[in-house]
């Protein structure tokens, strides 16, 4: 996401005329490998991270932190959290 955004900045700067993007040309013999760069990285990005992965990694990590907050919030609900525990075997010594 981040080379897309950096493509979608480099392309409105010059459009806008702002900083040196402004006299870069879109000819295929100029700079357009300028422009295109950044998408063709953002490209490969998600290529390598498809394929070793590292996105379903990251989801399923999501995916497990969402299941522990929901049952703690569940125990604190039910009066069961690890708090409510303590206080119980404190006062059975």
């Amino acid at each position: 996401m981040f080379f897309v955004i950096i493509g979608v900045l480099i392309i409105v700067a010059n459009l806008l005329g702002i900083g040196p993007m402004a006299n870069w040309n879109w000819n295929i013999s100029g700079d357009l490998w300028k422009f295109c760069v950044p998408f063709g990285l953002a490209a490969v990005w998600w290529a390598w991270a498809d394929a070793t992965g590292y996105n379903k990694r990251r989801e399923m990590e999501k995916m497990d932190e969402r299941r522990r907050n929901r049952r703690e919030q569940n125990l604190v609900a039910l009066g069961m959290d690890k708090t409510a525990r303590r206080a119980k075997k404190a006062a059975k010594r």
